[in-house]
């Protein structure tokens, strides 16, 4: 689509936006790091912590915006 919108649902965004909130809800509260202390991978496990952290925040970012303009053409159109 070159017009600039979206091309899947509120749902699939909505589940996008849920799931960068879980990713950076895990790495907040520390299940990542423990997830990888008991993997042996305690050495990495700052550096891949704050790396799905920032991911987490960027999904959270991006999905809702495109939610946010999703919605805001449709009551913009009533």
């Amino acid at each position: 689509m070159s017009n600039g919108h979206s091309c899947c649902g509120i749902l699939g965004l909505f589940l996008g936006f849920l799931t960068g909130l879980v990713w950076l809800l895990l790495t907040t509260l520390g299940v990542i790091t423990t997830v990888l202390t008991i993997l042996t991978l305690g050495a990495l496990a700052p550096i891949l912590n704050f790396i799905i952290g920032l991911i987490g925040f960027l999904v959270c970012i991006i999905f809702g915006l495109l939610i946010f303009k999703k919605v805001w053409r449709w009551y913009s159109k009533k």
